[in-house]
């Protein structure tokens, strides 16, 4: 009902999350955001999310329903597999009757949906942005020709959406220096935690599991073995660190097969050199995870690239020191000699995806690995510090209020 230019609404809100990852399908820090986010605002207002899977779930405020593909018919070159599968998800995910205020997109897999849904169902588009496409450029070797495809859907969605959400300051900067976008469009809403689930525990059924001696420090990486999260030069900055601990390499899900071998061979070589690394090939639950990460002496998060770094802030809020590399929303998570150490990575001004000097980054990180492992005070003062800084900056209920307001200025 419209009365003077304005619309008084008779019901709450609602909006519609499209996504690809929902658990229990998930395998990266995008999920991890779209899992508590839409949790979080179920308590203020209705939220139903579609996703890639098999997924349905009603509860309270929250309605999830998974799309599942039948690729079987595909002939198509297997890298384009996951883009047109994506994109006939999208389309599915229309052709079902949306009844929704607004749509909300996380990551490209679920862009064209948003778009059939703004020029369609004539909703506001909201895009949170987990990371950006050109500033991936070894997406190519995972989708081929599909990489050229997925950057031309991120610039249209991201050009033509009614708001835009970086998740780091230094999101934001990339995404107005890299689209035609209107700066009032364009908000900064930070990644969260669960305060309450992650938190450190004594449990030692993971140890157990895994054979990790309880008696040593250990190093822990957690994330998928792809060119983004820089697991390469960590197992390469293995040959330079001291002798005495372990490394607890909590890495699945390769991107592709080339830099699966490269990991074995990279893994086998430090292995021989330094010995004591365990790898965890699997993905594992978030009750392992969130144990190995209270019992690791340091976390380590060597990502080339990385708009946020949420599982900085997981080790964080289990009161673990980390060594992260000095690039993208991790400065502005990981506080330089207060929470962890943040190792400078100089790039190539052609190619700001690679170290320009790879030997000296895995020095770099092998230097600061060594000075924590060897000071017990310092890693406690930095653990401490990290659970007080998590508390106090990256709640879920304070972003949820920020996007529920955000919302409401999209629909008045």
């Amino acid at each position: 009902m419209r009365l003077g230019g304005a619309r008084f609404r008779t019901r709450a809100v609602k909006a519609l999350f499209l996504t690809n990852e929902y658990p229990p399908y998930v395998y990266g820090g995008a999920g991890v955001h779209v899992d508590y986010l839409s949790r979080e605002l179920a308590k203020l207002m209705p939220i139903e999310v579609r996703c890639f899977g098999s997924q349905s779930l009603t509860e309270g405020n929250l309605r999830v329903i998974g799309f599942d593909l039948d690729a079987a018919s595909f002939t198509c070159p297997k890298p384009l597999r996951s883009v047109f599968g994506a994109l006939q998800r999208c389309t599915a995910f229309n052709s079902t009757n949306i009844d929704a205020d607004l749509v909300h997109c996380h990551t490209w897999y679920s862009h064209f949906g948003g778009i059939l849904a703004k020029l369609n169902y004539g909703l506001p588009l909201v895009i949170t942005v987990h990371s950006l496409e050109p500033l991936r450029p070894w997406k190519r070797e995972q989708l081929g020709g599909g990489y050229d495809f997925t950057v031309w859907l991120e610039k249209t969605a991201i050009e033509m959406a009614d708001a835009v959400i970086a998740v780091s300051q230094e999101t934001k900067a990339d995404i107005d220096r890299l689209f035609q976008i209107v700066p009032e469009r364009l908000h900064v809403i930070h990644n969260g935690i669960d305060l309450d689930e992650y938190r450190k525990v004594t449990t030692t059924t993971a140890l157990e599991k895994y054979g990790i001696d309880r008696t040593k420090l250990f190093l822990l990486f957690v994330g998928r073995i792809t060119r983004q999260k820089g697991i390469i030069h960590l197992v390469r900055a293995i040959e330079h660190m001291a002798a005495g601990f372990q490394i607890v390499l909590c890495a699945g899900a390769p991107d592709t097969p080339e830099i699966a071998q490269e990991m074995e061979e990279s893994v086998a070589r430090a292995n021989a050199k330094h010995g004591g690394v365990i790898w965890i090939r699997e993905m594992v639950d978030k009750e392992t995870v969130i144990e190995l990460y209270s019992h690791a002496g340091i976390f380590c998060c060597p990502s080339i690239y990385e708009p946020f770094g949420i599982i900085n802030l997981e080790a964080m809020a289990c009161e673990t020191a980390v060594v992260a590399s000095a690039v993208g929303g991790i400065k502005e998570v990981v506080i330089d000699g207060e929470t962890g150490f943040l190792v400078p990575l100089d790039q190539m001004a052609e190619s700001p995806f690679e170290p320009k000097n790879p030997e000296q980054f895995a020095r770099d990180l092998a230097a600061r690995i060594n000075q924590l492992m060897n000071d017990r005070d310092l890693r406690e003062r930095f653990g401490r510090a990290g659970r007080k800084r998590a508390e106090e900056k990256f709640g879920w209920p304070a972003i949820a209020k920020k996007t529920e307001a955000l919302y409401k200025t999209l629909i008045r």
